[in-house]
Formats: structure tokens, C-alpha cells, sequence
């Protein structure tokens, strides 16, 4: 059964982030370094933008995709 928008895009958010929210994982670099936290967060920005246009049967192959290189290593 192929994953929703909201369920993929939280399962893709768990393993970029791991268990931290997205925008407290931006701050976080961008209290490093200001050129970086301008990256994360424009990278982030991207990222909300792919899952938005993105069809949901496509962000459900990426996700097995990713899943399955996971198990395998």
C-alpha cells in the first residue's frame, strides 16, 4: 500500500533528521556557522518545495528506494 504525502514526507524527515525537528536542525547549523545556516535553510526550503510537487506515488518509491538501501547495508 503506497504511503501518503504527510506519511512520506515525515518518514523522509525522520531519516534526514533523525528525531529532530527540521527547522530546530537549521537553527542548530546555523548557529555554527551563518554561511551554513543559510544553506540548511534554503536546503530545507527545497526540500518542503519537492514534497509539495512531488506526485505521492513518487515520493512512495524514493522512500522504498531509500529503505531498502538501508536494509541492505
Amino acid at each position: 500500500m503506497a504511503l501518503s504525502k504527510p506519511e512520506a514526507k515525515q518518514l523522509l524527515e525522520r531519516m534526514i533528521f533523525d528525531d529532530q525537528e527540521p527547522r530546530d536542525w537549521v537553527e542548530d547549523v546555523w548557529g555554527i556557522t551563518p554561511i551554513l545556516g543559510d544553506s540548511a535553510a534554503k536546503l530545507y526550503e527545497a526540500f518542503e518545495a519537492l514534497i509539495e510537487c512531488c506526485p505521492e506515488d513518487k515520493l512512495d518509491a524514493l522512500l522504498q528506494t531509500y529503505l531498502q538501501e538501508q536494509m541492505d547495508s
